[in-house]
């Protein structure tokens, strides 16, 4: 089956995750053509590709090449107006990635009533999200992303001493309390312990760049917590974020309302990190709470699991082995599988 998927956002393409750090939904958006191209059907990826090329039997055209004229399956990439982009003959789809609250706008709904295209949000919180909000006369189902394989396939844990804790949360979703935390009441219980900032912005703004006012106070916190075991680290791409989870004990993660996904806790579980984590947005469906991390309703049990994790040994391998296992069990393949009982 001919599959067109369509993204107007930023510049990427299949090749970029592995070598250049993004964002998890543009990493999804990277990651299924190859995976329904596994599968048989022929794909096109039309986004602002740095350039045009073929990539694991993947067309992928840059946004001002020549248009495709027709598809029979339309995969438009978040924004409704994506989904007449081009002619499809078969079935025209509406990958959500963030906060659904759009959805109900008038002409947005106008827009997926006259297309007749079917919703794919990314879990069930996600799902969930949209039905409390209204009525819901469009047909729509949940498919969690998969994980990559330098994830998947990353090789056997081997934390650093001194113990290391990550965090890869945006400064805007409260880093500030994380650091707080970590400086008055983590690290003088783990004296040793390495606290890891994985944030694009803070790290231009170690270089002098200027951030945004309500940033600076953020990465002042950050640089101040210097010693206090935090560091400033630049995200990467795949393959060296798994190495970089290999070689920590916990991931730490205050979590947000808006965050619909949380990929980098998937993307950290699989390589076999377990997580403290607050019970906030998607946070929950991510990982097992007590078995592959821990779910923690308030400070002092944040406090309590993240010393555990970077104390006690036994506790990290039983709960980091949990979470190899299960965390490498959702593939880019099964995704795509998924997506196709909706090109009918």
């Amino acid at each position: 089956m001919l599959v067109t998927l369509v993204d107007d956002s930023i510049p990427f393409n299949g090749m970029t995750p592995a070598y250049q750090p993004i964002g998890g939904a543009e990493k999804a958006f990277a990651s299924l053509p190859a995976a329904l191209a596994r599968q048989g059907h022929v794909v096109r990826a039309v986004n602002r590709s740095p350039n045009s090329l073929g990539f694991e039997n993947v067309s992928w055209i840059h946004w001002d090449g020549r248009k495709p004229p027709i598809t029979e399956v339309l995969i438009a990439f978040r924004k409704p107006l994506l989904l007449e982009f081009t002619r499809a003959t078969r079935a025209r789809i509406l990958w959500v990635a963030g906060p659904p609250d759009y959805l109900h706008r008038p002409p947005v709904h106008e827009v997926l009533s006259r297309t007749d295209a079917k919703l794919v949000f990314l879990g069930n919180t996600h799902s969930e999200a949209y039905r409390s909000q209204g009525e819901n006369a469009i047909y729509y189902r949940s498919i969690v992303p998969g994980v990559r394989e330098e994830y998947r396939g990353a090789d056997e844990m081997t934390p650093d001493d001194p113990p290391t804790a990550v965090v890869t949360t945006h400064p805007k979703h409260d880093l500030d309390w994380l650091l707080g935390l970590w400086i008055e009441r983590i690290r003088p219980q783990a004296p040793n312990a390495v606290l890891q900032v994985y944030s694009a912005a803070l790290k231009r703004a170690e270089t002098g760049e200027t951030l945004a006012d309500d940033l600076a106070p953020v990465f002042e916190k950050a640089r101040a917590g210097a010693e206090h075991g935090v560091t400033i680290m630049a995200p990467t791409g795949d393959r060296d974020m798994a190495k970089a989870y290999a070689r920590a004990r916990v991931h730490l993660y205050p979590g947000s309302e808006r965050e619909m996904y949380c990929s980098t806790l998937a993307e950290s579980q699989a390589v076999g990190l377990p997580a403290v984590a607050r019970p906030i947005g998607s946070v929950k469906e991510r990982f097992t709470d007590r078995q592959s991390g821990f779910l923690a309703p308030d400070d002092d049990a944040f406090v309590e699991n993240t010393l555990v994790m970077l104390n006690d040994d036994d506790a990290f391998q039983t709960a980091s082995k949990t979470a190899r296992r299960t965390g490498r069990g959702r593939s880019w393949d099964s995704v795509a599988s998924e997506f196709e009982t909706l090109f009918r």
